[in-house]
């Protein structure tokens, strides 16, 4: 088995697709589609358009993350 080497960016919340998918905007202008980390969903963390998050980048897919955090 390899490391798990995603790489984890602040992204802005963009969008709220169906099937609790998130669009988000990294920095440098790129759309990704996100998750809820298991953590999240456990805790009932909502997120709407406009939020600041941490979101971890698949290292197999550059367009598909999972947020790991809220930021305020």
């Amino acid at each position: 088995m390899g490391s798990d080497a995603s790489v984890t960016v602040e992204a802005e919340v963009v969008e709220l697709l169906p099937s609790a998918v998130v669009r988000v905007k990294l920095a440098n202008q790129d759309l990704v589609l996100a998750h809820a980390a298991d953590a999240s969903k456990l805790n009932f963390v909502r997120v709407r358009p406009g939020d600041r998050v941490e979101v971890a980048i698949s290292p197999h897919d550059r367009t598909r993350g999972r947020i790991t955090k809220l930021l305020k």
